[in-house]
């Protein structure tokens, strides 16, 4: 992580690893779903009271739960540990 990102609490910071459906031209093309689907990502840092991830972690969280930050031209998600749904193995 280039820029410094400290989550507190229970919160996790991560980054994205599925690549979300843009044109090359920049625009970006909605999933055919109407639902919102969990995502995974990677996780970069945990809070001081996170119990059951850590970082390197692969995990499924709950996609509108989740606030997104853009940083040094690199995205972040900021998730609850309670909105976390499986961590991937």
């Amino acid at each position: 992580m280039s820029a410094k990102l400290e989550p507190l609490s229970d919160y996790i910071v991560a980054q994205n690893e599925e690549p979300q459906s843009i044109t090359k031209s920049g625009i970006y093309i909605p999933s055919d779903s109407n639902a919102e689907k969990p995502k995974i990502c990677k996780v970069i840092g945990v809070g001081k009271n996170v119990k059951s991830v850590k970082t390197n972690d692969r995990i499924v969280y709950k996609s509108y739960s989740s606030t997104e930050v853009k940083i040094e031209n690199s995205e972040y998600i900021i998730v609850k540990e309670e909105d976390v749904l499986a961590i991937v193995k």
